[in-house]
């Protein structure tokens, strides 16, 4: 599951919407809206995104959540480390052979390792 799906799994969920009720006011099938939850498909479009916040009545923080949470949801992700350090070339690949055996806490770990650094340079002077 992605975090965008997971996310508005969740919404739909509090909002008593269905998979299907959801998919026939988005003008998409069940099946799409199932596999778009469950990261079997790509990332979201901004005109889905848009349909979702609207469909369930999702506001502000709530809906750039949600498009910050698509922007995250690519299910095959790429990594580029061409022209960077042998260290992030190393990182990516054990990264993308090893994530599927990483627990939930361990995933968190790296996440919050990640959350740290970007609030670091983000307080950076330029």
């Amino acid at each position: 599951m992605t975090p965008f799906g997971q996310r508005v799994r969740a919404l739909r969920a509090a909002r008593g919407v269905t998979l299907a009720q959801m998919a026939g006011a988005l003008g998409v099938t069940p099946a799409y809206l199932s596999a778009l939850e469950h990261g079997k498909r790509g990332r979201p479009t901004f005109v889905l995104i848009q349909g979702v916040i609207h469909v369930l009545g999702v506001i502000w923080d709530e809906a750039d959540e949600l498009v910050r949470l698509a922007d995250l949801s690519h299910p095959r992700v790429t990594v580029d480390t061409a022209g960077l350090d042998a260290e992030a070339t190393l990182l990516a690949n054990r990264l993308a052979r090893e994530i599927a055996v990483l627990e939930r806490d361990e995933l968190k770990r790296l996440a919050d390792i990640l959350d740290e650094a970007a609030i670091r340079r983000a307080a950076a002077p330029d």
